[in-house]
């Protein structure tokens, strides 16, 4: 009351009814107002000095680390028409395990015997490929027979030209008889000449020397016609001889080119055997990857097209197969400004959707709810949304990540710092600086292999 107006009411109120004018009558709590200052200032303090562990908070979800362990579509490595299902969503199939059954649809292969045709085909290729070869095989006989038949051939030419030199040798010694014999005739009818003209020979003689001469020319003569028949033997000789190699050579030729088509023609028979063969066996894996199977273990989550007799394409997505087991990890997005802080091996607290958690920011040994990972792989790239992805893997094989989580569920993380007071890191975020940078201890040896987690 203020007792401004003249007039006072005090004397109306009753203050026993009323504890507070006991309260200002005796003072009983004013020392506790100044004690209650204190011991806010004492606790102040002490938590100024208390360790705080600095850290980066970032955002992710859950992923893994093979490509192969990942959700994926099942796909048809052929087109066709739906004839049957095997699985409905939620299934859990094998490696192996059939989804689905395909039926032809291409004109070109809605012949029943087309497969059979075309093992036929092959097999009539591979049939005139062995005709050539066995073709090939008796020219190359005959070019050997017709090789030795040319040496017999020019051994008995080179046989007659040797005998030929003989008799033109034998010739060559008649003929010089036969010219000494012509000789001797001459001069002897010289000789007898002179005496008949000196009377001392009859007429007779003289004629007997002159039938002796004529007799030596005529032997001189067939001798010379001897030997040019000899001389003309030895040229026919070697000119047959030079027929015959020529026309030896000639049908070489013609053989050898032969056996060069022969062998062109069973190249080209197994070239198209070949052909054959690989359309048979495409048609072949064409009829068995008509049944789609599953790629890995896992559960069908969507079938992707409906209904029996629907055309599909090829590589045309027929439904979605998430892995049983998988290589868990966490993909986490952090700040350009906080990359050079971060280093492989770094320890990582996480929180998962669905798992509540208390988090103490500075005090992550005392959250509840969360898991450990460490740093398992930082991007060189930055990500589309403008910061870049470091991947965490589990690292506390005594509190196991949980096994319920799901791939795509979402995920928080503190990367753990360096440890300071707190009174330096509420100094440091009213400046705005970074965090402290330090290297770990156990970078060493992090890239150990996830554990394997199953999907329940």
């Amino acid at each position: 009351m203020l007792n401004i107006s003249p007039v006072s009411v005090a004397p109306q109120i009753d203050k026993s009814k009323y504890k507070a004018f006991d309260m200002l009558k005796y003072g009983a709590n004013r020392h506790l107002l100044p004690k209650v200052f204190f011991v806010v200032f004492l606790v102040f303090i002490i938590v100024m000095f208390l360790p705080w562990t600095q850290n980066i908070r970032s955002t992710g979800k859950v992923t893994t680390l093979n490509p192969y362990d990942k959700p994926q579509t099942i796909q048809p490595l052929i087109g066709g028409r739906i004839q049957d299902w095997y699985v409905t969503e939620g299934d859990i199939v094998a490696i192996g395990d059939t989804i689905a059954i395909l039926t032809e649809a291409k004109a070109e292969y809605l012949d029943p015997n087309l497969l059979n045709n075309t093992k036929l085909q092959q097999e009539a290729k591979l049939s005139s490929a062995s005709a050539y070869g066995t073709k090939k095989k008796a020219l190359a006989d005959q070019l050997v027979s017709f090789k030795a038949l040319q040496d017999s051939k020019l051994q008995q030419l080179a046989i007659k030209n040797r005998q030929i030199d003989i008799e033109i040798n034998s010739m060559n010694q008649e003929l010089i008889a036969a010219q000494t014999l012509s000789e001797n005739a001459n001069n002897q009818l010289l000789r007898m000449e002179e005496m008949y003209k000196k009377g001392i020979k009859s007429l007779t003689d003289l004629e007997t020397k002159k039938l002796s001469l004529r007799d030596a020319e005529a032997k001189l003569l067939l001798a010379q016609n001897k030997l040019t028949k000899l001389n003309n033997d030895k040229l026919n000789v070697i000119q047959e001889r030079t027929l015959a190699i020529a026309e030896y050579n000639q049908k070489v030729s013609k053989i050898e080119s032969d056996i060069q088509s022969a062998e062109s023609l069973r190249y080209t028979s197994i070239g198209e055997a070949n052909k054959l063969e690989s359309k048979f066996n495409q048609i072949q894996q064409r009829q068995e990857s008509f049944a789609i199977l599953s790629p890995i273990a896992g559960r069908i989550t969507k079938i992707l097209k409906n209904g029996i007799g629907e055309f599909v394409k090829e590589q045309d997505a027929l439904a979605t197969i998430v892995p049983l087991a998988y290589q868990g990890a966490v993909e986490l997005f952090v700040e350009p400004v906080d990359m050079p802080l971060i280093q492989v091996g770094k320890n990582v607290r996480l929180q998962f959707d669905g798992w509540p958690a208390i988090i103490f920011s500075g005090w992550p040994n005392n959250s509840f709810g969360t898991y450990d990972g460490k740093v398992y792989a930082i991007d060189n790239d930055i990500s589309q949304n403008g910061k870049y992805r470091i991947l965490v893997t589990e690292s506390n094989l005594e509190k196991p990540w949980p096994d319920l989580i799901r791939l795509g569920s979402g995920a928080r993380g503190l990367l753990l710092l360096n440890d300071v007071r707190v009174y330096y890191e509420i100094w440091r975020q009213l400046n705005g600086f970074p965090p402290d940078f330090y290297q770990p201890d156990d970078t060493k040896d992090v890239k150990t292999k996830a554990p394997l987690r199953k999907i329940k």
